[in-house]
């Protein structure tokens, strides 16, 4: 009898701990039960990742790799301790669609520097985006410098009408909807070099050499841009790294970078009472440590959460994200991984040891990269190719990931879009196909076989 009733109550306190892990985000699409869960699609995501409320009932749930609710049951009793500090969970790709609170009215044109062949391009989308859509545009100013836009008189309407701004030193964070490229990969880099924090929604188109990021083809950007600003497309949440480089002051004045804040602010470049100069950066494909313009191998320990896992001896170390998995890491010899995937990849650059292989560690872990104590010379940093700059002794580089990732807009879906990537840009598995045998050889074959038997 009192086995009964506990198994009642049990049941009781089950029921209604499973109501808690309904999933509001899904619109009703999605109920979960503590023994059948019920899956459904969601009707449509957000675009920024939620972060982890304290109590479960508020708890917007998402699909999860490594479980179906907010907290992961094992048994009937187990399951793992919720962690309020959870400021990212990953989603099913197919279910990452664009949607927009209120009707975007501002984007940011992008265009490739010291291209001719762009300018058409340009001018025919700003057109399209003022008068057919009504939109505000904003472009950099020294684009609007070039003498063949400055020359045309026929564009000088439209050009009257543009909203300008200047790297490092206007900060349009918080005035752009979305974002359009035009050109190569670099394109991509930049604009997320631009946004330190939270980053608008980007539609790259391919104008540019290599175009792995960009995956819309312009001849028919019309309709493309239409169907983006009514919010029906995919999007890949492209991780970011969220990197700070600390140095120590040594008598003279350091120049400052331009290193922000989490929230996008501008980060104190000195910190007088400590003595150190830190500098922090949102990195899309890599940091590069490598040994500079000395001839000695470079020396860098690599610490894990505070643990030191390895000790780099060769040209230097890459630190990338999955979408930089398929750039520098990919030439050094590491593996290509979706951009869905939670990780950050380490990958030595010719390192001076047969066993020394590149790894992946889980999304989230903290990595800092010092100069070895024995290293016979410095060492040198880049972020995504850029705000090169020197590490010495005492000086050091930690890297985790960002939670704010770049959205950017698929054609199709995440998944069909980066094998056609590797596919044409990276031509990944493209051979020759083995030609078959005809029927008559075989039989051929089969019957010499026999006879030698």
């Amino acid at each position: 009898m009192e086995m009964e009733q506990e198994k009642m109550t049990m049941n009781k306190e089950l029921s209604s701990d499973a109501a808690a892990y309904c999933c509001s985000a899904c619109h009703g699409d999605e109920t979960w039960s503590y023994n059948h869960p019920i899956r459904g699609r969601a009707k449509s995501r957000s675009l920024s990742a939620s972060p982890a409320l304290g109590s479960t009932k508020e708890f917007r749930r998402t699909r999860s790799l490594h479980g179906p609710c907010p907290v992961t049951t094992f048994g009937p009793k187990a399951c793992v301790l919720q962690n309020p500090q959870t400021i990212m969970h990953i989603q099913d790709p197919a279910s990452q669609r664009l949607t927009w609170n209120k009707s975007p009215k501002s984007v940011l044109v992008i265009k490739k520097m010291r291209d001719a062949s762009l300018l058409q391009p340009f001018k025919e989308l700003c057109t399209h985006l003022m008068e057919e859509n009504n939109m505000i545009v904003y472009v950099e100013k020294k684009v609007l410098e070039d003498p063949a836009i400055a020359s045309d008189e026929s564009f000088g309407a439209v050009k009257k009408k543009f909203c300008t701004f200047r790297e490092d030193y206007d900060d349009i964070s918080n005035q752009i909807d979305f974002i359009i490229c035009l050109g190569g990969d670099g394109t991509l880099l930049y604009a997320s070099s631009l946004f330190q924090g939270s980053v608008p929604p980007v539609m790259a188109f391919h104008l540019g050499s290599l175009g792995f990021l960009t995956p819309f083809s312009f001849e028919n950007f019309q309709s493309q841009v239409t169907q983006v600003i009514e919010g029906n497309a995919a999007v890949v949440l492209r991780s970011r790294l969220k990197v700070r480089v600390v140095k120590e002051l040594r008598g003279k004045k350091t120049a400052v970078h331009n290193g922000l804040g989490e929230n996008g602010s501008r980060a104190a470049g000195l910190d007088m009472d400590v003595g150190k100069q830190a500098m922090q950066y949102q990195v899309l494909n890599e940091v590069v440590i490598d040994r500079g313009p000395s001839s000695y191998l470079s020396n860098v320990d690599v610490y894990l959460d505070g643990h030191l896992i390895t000790t780099v001896q060769g040209d230097g170390v890459i630190v990338s994200t999955p979408t930089g998995s398929t750039a520098y890491a990919a030439a050094a010899g590491a593996s290509m991984i979706h951009p869905n995937v939670p990780a950050i990849m380490i990958t030595p650059i010719c390192p001076h040891s047969l066993s020394f292989r590149p790894i992946v560690v889980p999304a989230g872990v903290e990595l800092k990269i010092m100069l070895s104590p024995e290293a016979r010379n410095t060492a040198w940093v880049s972020f995504d190719g850029r705000k090169r700059q020197e590490i010495r002794h005492g000086d050091s580089i930690s890297i985790t990931t960002s939670c704010y990732p770049l959205p950017s807009i698929c054609v199709r879906d995440p998944v069909s879009d980066w094998f056609e990537s590797l596919a044409q840009c990276l031509h990944w598995n493209v051979r020759k196909k083995q030609a078959h045998f005809e029927e008559e050889e075989e039989e051929e074959e089969e019957e010499g076989e026999e006879g030698e038997g």
